[in-house]
């Protein structure tokens, strides 16, 4: 018998334990404790997953696009990827970002709202050396902006928001442009310090150099198109056919007249009627006006002026068939 084995006395003890649930644990398999999980309750909440999700998808497509274009127009590999998206505090994700950044407001249109994107200025100098027929293989010196660099910076800019703008328009209705471009300083004039704000950090890499692009969005750049961000607009989706063709036949001409009275006539008293001929309506002045669009009668109206131009005061549709 192996020194592992339990005697008949042993194993008859350990029946009696487990009757009166005294029964010891397993060595060597320790009980897992209950973990408590910390909450970070000054981190905001305000964009739902399907807000996250839905614009780090944008951007991806964003990222994909915008290569392509810069790639084009610099003459040299250029690369953008997201490695990074947070919810956080206005503040706290200024203070992430690059000091050496060069910040861009976008203007939100039609909402007229603000969001704002940071470049690091290595790769705006490196892109200016491009747009200048030079190479992007050495890394550039920092130095101070000069205008004909500012110059070139809107240039290189106006290509990025053109590509954030476009999957802008199909994320939310929206297209951006550039407002003020200044180097990375306080931007508390856009948000508050509390504004809950969702941060994306992408990587640039121009010929295989990296720096970062950062994308910052407080809650209220996007309040007035909310749902649509979050894909729970129905007017964008299946579900909108019936309201975007009301839209459409709501902007269909009518002619809309108003009659003061009719009367049916045989074409042989047509062709009697001459100067000083009568013809009797039937309509009592008092009853004012009808109203028709096309052949349908709307209501009645009382006739007058407005400044040099005849008008009908629209008194209701009480009384139609």
């Amino acid at each position: 018998m192996s020194s592992d084995s339990l005697s008949p006395d042993q194993i008859t003890a350990l029946f009696e334990a487990a009757r009166s649930g005294q029964v010891p644990e397993a060595a060597g398999t320790p009980r897992r404790q209950p973990r408590l999980r910390s909450v970070d309750f000054s981190r905001p909440t305000k964009f739902s997953s399907d807000h996250q999700r839905r614009i780090a998808r944008a951007l991806d497509t964003f990222c994909a696009t915008a290569g392509t274009r810069l790639s084009a127009e610099l003459r040299a590999p250029v690369e953008f990827e997201t490695i990074n998206t947070m919810q956080l505090t206005w503040s706290a994700a200024q203070a992430l970002l690059p000091s050496h950044s060069i910040a861009v407001t976008l203007e939100a249109d039609p909402i007229a709202t603000r969001m704002v994107l940071m470049v690091e200025s290595v790769f705006a100098l490196a892109g200016i050396e491009c747009l200048l027929g030079g190479s992007a293989d050495r890394a550039p010196r920092e130095r101070r902006f000069s205008e004909i660099d500012w110059a070139l910076t809107r240039r290189l800019l106006t290509s990025l928001v053109s590509q954030l703008s476009a999957v802008w328009r199909d994320l939310g209705g929206v297209s951006f442009s550039l407002g003020e471009i200044e180097s990375h300083t306080d931007s508390s004039a856009i948000a508050s310090v509390s504004e809950p704000t969702f941060a994306a950090v992408i990587e640039a890499r121009l010929n295989r150099r990296s720096s970062s692009i950062s994308l910052l969005i407080p809650w209220q750049a996007i309040d007035p198109i909310s749902d649509r961000v979050a894909g729970r607009d129905t007017t964008s989706g299946a579900e909108g056919i019936d309201t975007r063709m009301g839209r459409a036949l709501a902007a269909a001409p009518i002619t809309l007249r108003a009659e003061v009275a009719a009367v049916d006539l045989e074409i042989a008293d047509i062709l009697s009627l001459g100067p000083g001929s009568i013809v009797r309506l039937g309509g009592r002045a008092e009853a004012g006006i009808s109203l028709f669009a096309e052949n349908t009668r709307l209501g009645r109206a009382k006739p007058g002026v407005r400044g040099a131009r005849r008008a009908v005061q629209i008194l209701g549709a009480e009384g139609l068939d």
